[in-house]
């Protein structure tokens, strides 16, 4: 009886690990090619996003298929620190000019956006480490797109193309 059982639970074994290995494929997918759950820490979003740690829904595709736009708030790699991703509004897309008041230098000045680019920018300017500081990013670094915000839940919502810092963008294809 005991070795006519062992055959039984190897099959079952085996049927199970087949279902969790498709279903993490599944989620593998999911996660890297459509949505992804984000938390956003730190003040350089406020007031469109909290300093504390709001959870964002993104999705990919956009950035797969370079439809990213002005205005689009985006996680990308950091280009300051590659282990580490941001989360900025989309000022400028390549072939724009950005007027840059620089915290570093202090002057304003015009920065073309270059090919394959996006200019990106905290909404609070006065305390975001962004391009003004590491120049316009490649776009391949920008993973997703920022839906919504579904933490916490008096926050829940839609997130907003239309950005406050428009005034720093000199010319537009838009």
């Amino acid at each position: 009886m005991a070795g006519s059982s062992a055959p039984g639970l190897l099959r079952e074994f085996l049927q199970r690990g087949e279902v969790m290995l498709k279903f993490g494929c599944f989620m593998h997918c999911v996660h890297n090619y459509f949505l992804q759950i984000t938390v956003c820490q730190g003040p350089s979003m406020l007031p469109t996003l909290n300093h504390v740690g709001d959870i964002v829904l993104t999705e990919c595709i956009s950035a797969h298929l370079k439809k990213i736009k002005s205005g689009d708030v985006v996680v990308a790699t950091s280009p300051a620190n590659p282990r580490s991703v941001v989360c900025k509004r989309v000022l400028a897309m390549e072939g724009e000019q950005v007027r840059v008041v620089s915290p570093t230098w202090g002057d304003d000045k015009i920065v073309d956006v270059p090919a394959g680019h996006v200019w990106l920018q905290g909404d609070n300017t006065r305390n975001s480490n962004d391009s003004r500081h590491y120049g316009p990013v490649p776009m391949a670094l920008v993973q997703s797109k920022v839906v919504c915000r579904i933490w916490p839940p008096r926050g829940w919502g839609w997130i907003e193309t239309d950005f406050p810092n428009k005034e720093f963008v000199v010319n537009s294809n838009n």
